[in-house]
């Protein structure tokens, strides 16, 4: 998937490869979803083919109702997680009207008549656009859009209207009248200054009551007390630290958005907001180096594919080691680490990995020799949750406080094994290891003040409550970097 196109590809510890939304439901619940949890398009019309071709259907012409509209209702019904699993939280992407949405419109309609309205809420959000010449909100698109889901036999329970403003009364009453609901189910979701204060203005609004009002649930009061701490220490900071984000993608920032999520979270713990130089990785040349990366006090490199952007980003990593400026690299940011190491410490001056000079004599970085080089590119990657075992003199070890991990993988390359000898030799520590020992996980400089690298994507799993121990870390050494 494009980064451009589509922003950050999500992925579960089984495993899947996601849209980004899934992330920001994990950094909310605290919760790792799993491959069950993103219901696409393909996935279904690809079952109802498969379903098909076995003789499922019985040779019985396939339609869009029943069979993808059941296809859909199903991964409603099937309980994926527990045995106490009772509640399922369904979203339905996209906009009423949309093509694409309407079976899944058809199926969550089907699926309240089935299991009866007591047992089945519906949430529609809706946005309520202002008008600055007049100076007014305008209900009109919010009524057409209930208007438009009335039309397919969908009735909404609760309207929850996205604005810049705050809705009077009479605004809600009249959204009221107009959508069939009562007053008190139509809610207002206005921004706010930070991200993770939505659920605290949605509890304000009594959403969670709403809910359980409609379900027939008792609606105990929440334990907000972490979450209300972590918005305190977002919101006041007590220092600032300058990070440089350096990757090829940066034109749309939502391409790194969970590793620009965890940066934020390493520093809430120490209230340092982390101020952000985003650095277009083909922009960065011998010469240009200095006043790129120059002001600030920590550079990261992380994840991408393909060749376009990595001599800049290899540059990146050797001016945060020789300059002793704290450096995190991220899957291609290990492996650019490795690289500019074996060229300008090692002396291999050809050094590379396969993928990007497929005739470097010197390949640091390979396919393991069990991958298959000719499958599709997909098909060889190393996804989901693999486990890592520290080596306890390492500064990954003092960070994760534990011998062995467990992190997520997105990639097809690894570090050649022929090389391990000659980078350890010149001062390089393998500092994370896969089990077996046949693959380097994390890698480290231990005479720098903080150069640490790791082939997994530890922002997946990091959490507004709960900052990745790597990316605390991180931001920790780059504030003592800043003072120093």
């Amino acid at each position: 998937m494009n980064p451009i196109q589509h922003g950050e590809v999500f992925v579960t510890d089984d495993g899947a490869e996601t849209d980004l939304d899934l992330g920001h439901y994990e950094r909310f619940i605290d919760e790792s979803l799993t491959k069950n949890s993103n219901v696409t398009t393909g996935k279904i019309y690809w079952s109802v083919l498969q379903k098909e071709r076995r003789g499922d259907y019985g040779g019985g012409t396939v339609q869009v109702i029943p069979h993808i509209t059941n296809e859909i209702k199903s991964r409603f019904y099937r309980n994926f997680t527990s045995p106490e699993t009772h509640i399922a939280i369904i979203e339905v992407g996209g906009t009423v009207g949309d093509i694409e949405s309407q079976p899944f419109l058809e199926s969550i309609r089907q699926f309240q008549h089935e299991v009866g309205h007591e047992n089945a809420m519906l949430i529609h959000v809706t946005l309520i656009p202002y008008l600055k010449a007049s100076g007014e909100l305008k209900t009109k698109p919010t009524q057409a859009s209930v208007k438009e889901l009335q039309g397919m036999g969908i009735q909404p329970d609760v309207i929850v209207c996205r604005s810049e403003h705050e809705l009077d009364q009479s605004l809600k009453d009249k959204i009221a009248l107009f959508c069939n609901v009562p007053n008190s189910h139509v809610l207002q979701n206005l921004d706010v200054e930070y991200l993770y204060e939505a659920p605290l203005a949605m509890e304000r609004e009594n959403l969670a009551k709403v809910a359980c009002e409609c379900l027939n649930l008792p609606c105990p009061e929440p334990d907000l007390a972490e979450w209300n701490e972590m918005i305190e220490n977002l919101k006041h900071p007590e220092r600032e630290v300058k990070i440089a984000l350096v990757g090829k993608y940066t034109q749309l920032h939502d391409a790194y958005i969970s590793v620009v999520e965890a940066l934020k979270h390493g520093g809430i713990p120490s209230r340092t907001t982390v101020d952000i130089q985003w650095v277009d990785s083909e922009l960065i040349k011998p010469e240009t180096a200095d006043s790129l990366l120059g002001g600030v006090s920590g550079i990261l490199v992380p994840g991408g594919f393909g060749v376009r952007g990595v001599d800049g980003k290899i540059l990146a990593a050797q001016y945060a080691r020789e300059n002793k400026i704290p450096y995190l690299g991220l899957c291609l940011g290990m492996q650019v680490a490795i690289i500019e190491f074996a060229r300008n410490v090692c002396g291999l001056n050809d050094a590379h990995s396969i993928e990007l000079d497929p005739k470097t004599t010197h390949p640091v970085i390979a396919l393991m020799p069990d991958q298959d080089e000719d499958g599709d590119i997909g098909g060889t990657l190393r996804l989901g949750s693999y486990p890592c075992v520290l080596d306890p003199e390492s500064r990954a070890y003092r960070v994760y406080r534990e011998e062995t991990i467990q992190e997520r993988h997105r990639h097809r390359y690894e570090v050649n094994n022929d090389y391990r000898a000659v980078l350890t030799e010149n001062g390089l520590c393998l500092s994370g290891m896969s089990p077996d020992r046949r693959i380097v996980e994390m890698i480290e400089v231990p005479e720098h003040p903080w150069y640490v690298a790791t082939q997994a994507h530890p922002e997946l799993k990091s959490r507004p409550n709960r900052p990745h121990p790597l990316f605390q870390g991180f931001v920790e050494a780059a504030l003592a970097a800043q003072k120093s």
